[in-house]
């Protein structure tokens, strides 16, 4: 068995749509007194010349945040200049990490993890404790099973900046636990250009290896359904009608003759999984209006087509020892994940005034193949052999409007608007398992059989819809007073709706039905003239609560100081005040309504403050001291109590309607060293108090994964940045870049602490949780290493890019059974990218060549008390080739 392993980038966007942005030069001459701008440390005059200098060699990267903060053009250093804690990729770090999208960018800043397909965690805190924003936007996520977007949707080559701020401010939303990232788009061309670029990559354990297929749509290949998997007329029907199944006046064989067929339920080999292939073609120009006005077009569009195979190990246990397996099964699973995307961005700039209008466009496809065999509990001679077949098609729409205004030279207003549309929609997820006994006695025991009972065999099928709103406004207003003082205040609102369905259907054929027809196919076992003459009913598992409406509505305002109290130190400080109402609460899917309680209601108001003190107690050294409150809400996935499966885990997961809002104390020190253009030296220390906190744990013997709040959690470490460059071999530079993380963090669980899960006997955080576990998600050491040389002048890059992530938790083991939680390894990983511009016939080109996972690492999750181990998930993703051309005209 072997296994591709691609999985799609993607795409995106466009045009920089900025919030209120953060203004780089607006003012680039001093003030006639010579005092800084607001925002900025100043430098004794004598001192001026040698940091100029050297910030004149650094281009700063286009930033767009909300509220206005501004710096000086002479300083050009946004890690340094900006008055909080940030990390910042530009366009050309984005570039020389070779990475295909941000989030595998992200992975190189300090601090942040990658977890599973585009998910970026800040110090190890979980995804709902990292915002994402693009342009100062907020962006609804088109997948259930998280709260923010997988930033592997957006490929690098329409992002300007990507800006992480570690330390909060009232700018931002409250919901800020490890920190914001914020994608900055491409502003408007300087010139008119066309881009073309194309690649082609092979996976050395799936490109040109067998895999698994079905056939599916006639387009499935542009990840768009054809129309293939349409819910059938009679299924279309019931949903209509309102009627239960178990009423018994449903005609159940009508509907459960029209669902399975060839095209959805017949898993096929393929001897030769094809190359991963992609295509991106990008344009603008800018236009003179007028003397004054000037509008800007980009637009761009994109196509991706990766394969991916993992033959994985997957077992779990319900032992307290660990000694025995319930399950204990090999999985080969081919996905193929195709991505669109586009994007158009218009913009008008009149004075010092601009108005920017975003707007894109991705849709992401995974259509999913898989073969498992394996034993359960108590039998180490009957083998089960399942089969499945799942179509998941997200997609992502965003358009934003904004408008930056100088009133004066003393006032300026930013205004921002947007919508956004996430859907994800999984037809036809069939799940088939059939069973060979081996017994002599058995005369079918040589053969895979599926009775269609529940114990010899089963056939599901699972039909998911979800469609989210995101309406977002807001407005930021700033007075300059004078050169060393700056106030703003904002107003922002955010209006969230989810609707979320699943409807879980199971097959079930009387006592009478005939072992040989069990032999049958999946599509033929299921096919019309069989349920009609074996009389197989349909049952709804899941008639309980099977749709949910979820709502967040939240507005805020805020108050900020910027004040440069002396030439050496400043102090940024303000208080946010945020009221939010979110609920939760199931959709009559049935003119019977049932009993269900699983809802939620929460509405919360905090006030927020945050303060960041800057001492520059010598030019090119400064000190940050940060100190702020923050929140966390509960995610509408983790509130809805509703089953959703995770293909990628094998992991099935339900809400808890009971959640509430976690709140955060955050503490920091920093000594910040800006040696030289490109080169500096970081060390901090940080410290985080969580109350409340959302952690994971595995529910009974169904290992269905829930949430719930544990008591508390406290999480501290330091972290360290050495960034290093020399001229070497003429224009030739050799850089280093390195960063290490150190993170701890404990649960604090007393024995008498609550816990609030519904439908759950214990109220006893304890059976929930362990004292002194670490936070899920949360690594103790992150080192990321780059090394490489760099000739700007030719467009000529060869790095060696070089990460570490300690183990995590990835899922907690049955606390009352005393099972070891669950952990990822992620180990080492050593890429190596090489740049290399070149010209033939007078055109410039750019090849990239790309080589992943060079030491073949694995993907490991285990369970283990150190005398038995449990695999949770094993296999190995392979080493990735890529090569790609890009050309601009």
């Amino acid at each position: 068995m072997t296994k591709p392993m691609g999985l799609a980038r993607l795409l995106l966007l466009t045009s920089a749509l900025v919030a209120p942005s953060i203004a780089w030069a607006q003012a680039t001459t001093p003030d006639s007194a010579g005092a800084p701008a607001a925002g900025t440390t100043a430098e004794p005059q004598d001192q001026a010349a040698e940091p100029a200098a050297q910030d004149a060699q650094e281009a700063a990267p286009d930033v767009s945040v909300p509220g206005e903060i501004v710096v000086t053009g002479r300083r050009t250093n946004v890690v340094r200049d900006m008055p909080q804690v940030v990390s910042v990729l530009s366009s050309a770090d984005i570039a020389r990490t070779g990475e295909g999208d941000i989030a595998g960018a992200l992975s190189r800043v300090t601090g942040l993890s990658v977890v599973g397909n585009g998910y970026v965690y800040v110090r190890g805190l979980g995804d709902r404790y990292s915002l994402a924003l693009l342009n100062g936007s907020p962006l609804p996520s088109p997948e259930p099973l998280k709260r923010v977007v997988p930033l592997d949707l957006f490929p690098t080559n329409v992002v300007s900046s990507s800006l992480v701020q570690k330390s909060y401010s009232a700018n931002y939303p409250g919901e800020f636990g490890g920190g914001v990232i914020n994608l900055t788009t491409n502003s408007l061309p300087k010139e008119g250009f066309l881009t073309v670029s194309g690649g082609v990559g092979a996976n050395l354990v799936t490109t040109g290896h067998f895999g698994y297929v079905y056939a599916g749509g006639g387009k499935d290949w542009t990840g768009y359904d054809d129309g293939t998997r349409d819910l059938p007329p009679a299924l279309a029907a019931y949903f209509a009608s309102g009627a239960r199944i178990s009423s018994g006046t449903v005609d159940t064989q009508a509907i459960g003759g029209q669902l399975a067929n060839a095209n959805n339920s017949l898993v096929q080999k393929q001897k030769h999984i094809g190359p991963n292939w992609s295509l991106t073609l990008s344009g603008g120009d800018t236009w003179d209006i007028s003397d004054d006005v000037r509008l800007g077009l980009i637009a761009t569009g994109g196509y991706s087509n990766k394969w991916t195979t993992r033959d994985a190990i997957q077992q779990n246990s319900l032992n307290s020892d660990l000694s025995d397996l319930e399950n204990n099964f090999e999985r080969v699973s081919t996905d193929n994940r195709i991505v669109t995307n586009a994007l158009l961005g218009l913009g008008l700039e009149f004075g010092d005034n601009k108005i920017r209008w975003t707007n894109l466009y991705v849709h992401d496809t995974l259509k999913r193949a898989r073969i498992g065999i394996g034993k359960r509990h108590g039998n180490t001679v009957t083998d089960f052999m399942q089969q499945d077949t799942a179509w998941y098609e997200r997609q992502l729409i965003d358009t934003q409007m904004v408008g930056e205004f100088k009133l004066s030279p003393e006032f300026s207003l930013d205004l921002r608007a947007g919508y956004a549309n996430s859907k994800r929609k999984a037809p036809d997820e069939f799940t088939y398992e059939y069973v060979r006994t081996n017994a002599a006695a058995d005369l079918y025991g040589a053969y895979f059989v599926n009775r269609l009972n529940g114990n010899s065999g089963d056939a599901t099928v699972s039909y998911s819809d979800l469609n989210e709103d995101l309406y977002s406004a807001g407005g930021d207003f700033t007075w300059k007073l004078d050169p060393a003082l700056s106030l703003s205040v904002g107003y922002a609102y955010l209006n969230q709706k989810r609707d979320s369905s699943r409807r879980d259907f199971q097959f079930n054929a009387p006592s009478t039905f005939p072992t040989a027809v069990g032999m049958l196919r999946p599509d033929l076992l299921l096919g019309s003239a069989i349920i009609d003459y074996y009389n197989i009913a349909l049952v709804e598992t899941n008639e309980g609560a099977p749709a949910f409406h979820a709502e967040l509505v939240n507005h805020a305002g805020y108050f900020r100081e910027n004040w440069q109290i002396t030439s050496e130190i400043s102090l940024d400080a303000g208080i946010r005040y945020e009221t939010a109402k979110e609920t939760v609460v199931p959709i009559a899917v049935f003119s019977t309504p049932g009993g269900s309680t699983a809802a939620t209601s929460l509405d919360n108001d905090y006030w927020l403050p945050s303060a960041t003190a800057t001492w520059q107690f010598q030019p090119g050294m400064q000190v940050r001291l940060n100190a702020s409150k923050t929140i966390a809400r509960p995610q509408f996935r983790e509130l809805i109590f509703q089953f959703y499966f995770d293909p990628d885990t094998n992991r099935q997961y339900r809400g808890n309607p009971l959640l509430k809002d976690s709140e955060l104390l955050n503490l920091e020190a920093r000594y910040e060293w800006y040696i030289a253009p490109e080169q500096r030296f970081t060390v901090a220390g940080f410290y985080k108090r969580i109350d409340n906190p959302i952690e994971a744990y595995i529910t009974g013997d169904t290992f269905v994964t829930s949430f719930a709040n544990a008591p508390k959690a406290d999480l501290y470490g330091g972290e360290v940045e050495l960034s290093k460059k020399w001229q070497v071999l003429g224009q030739r530079s050799l850089i280093a870049i390195a960063n290490y993380t150190y993170t701890k963090s404990k649960l604090k669980v007393e024995a008498d602490d609550p816990v609030s899960v519904y439908g759950a006997a214990s109220t006893k955080a304890s059976d929930f949780f362990r004292d002194g576990a670490p936070l899920t998600g949360q690594s103790d050491h992150l080192v990321n290493f780059q090394f490489g040389l760099e000739d700007k002048a030719s467009l000529s890059q060869q790095t060696f890019i070089l990460s570490y992530a300690s183990k995590r938790v990835t899922s907690r083991g049955l606390a009352n059974s005393g099972q070891p939680d669950v952990f990822e390894y992620p180990g080492f990983n050593l890429d190596f990218v090489a740049r290399q511009g070149v010209t033939v016939a007078g055109q410039q080109f750019d090849v990239k060549f790309e080589a992943r996972n060079i030491t073949n690492r694995k993907y490991k999750e285990t369970q283990s008390n150190g005398t038995n181990t449990v695999i949770y998930n094993r296999y190995s993703p392979g080493t990735t080739l890529n090569l790609s051309l890009s050309t601009t005209f």
